[in-house]
């Protein structure tokens, strides 16, 4: 059993899909950062430079999805659901001029699932 690190809502591989149709390819980073915190961005794939100090925690339909490694540490024990919801925040992510932005649910992983990320099995 392979244990996903992130996943996404309906709602939010419909909006990734709308996206990839007008920007083809796309990547996910969240920074932990200023300006909008914690909140994922979405950009065209390779538009943001990834470091040494990202982490790839997976991928959504088909985009990696990376995460600083600072912030990486703080939730690395959790799984993340990328969602989407109405309004406007002031990053540059593709989805802000429609209106919407993406955003993290969490929750913390399984006894289970941690033992099988701590094995390895991602």
């Amino acid at each position: 059993m392979a244990v996903q690190k992130v996943e996404a809502t309906q709602a939010a591989k419909e909006l990734i899909h709308r996206l990839q149709q007008k920007h083809g390819p796309l990547m996910f980073h969240q920074s932990g950062g200023c300006c909008d915190g914690s909140q994922p961005m979405c950009f065209e794939d390779g538009e943001f430079r990834i470091g040494d100090s990202d982490v790839l925690l997976g991928q959504v339909e088909g985009c990696n999805f990376y995460m600083h490694r600072d912030q990486y540490e703080y939730w690395k024990h959790t799984h993340l659901t990328l969602d989407v919801t109405p309004g406007r925040g002031s990053s540059f992510s593709l989805e802000i001029p429609l209106g919407l932005r993406f955003m993290i649910h969490s929750r913390l992983f399984t006894p289970e699932e941690q033992e099988l990320l701590n094995q390895g099995a991602t």
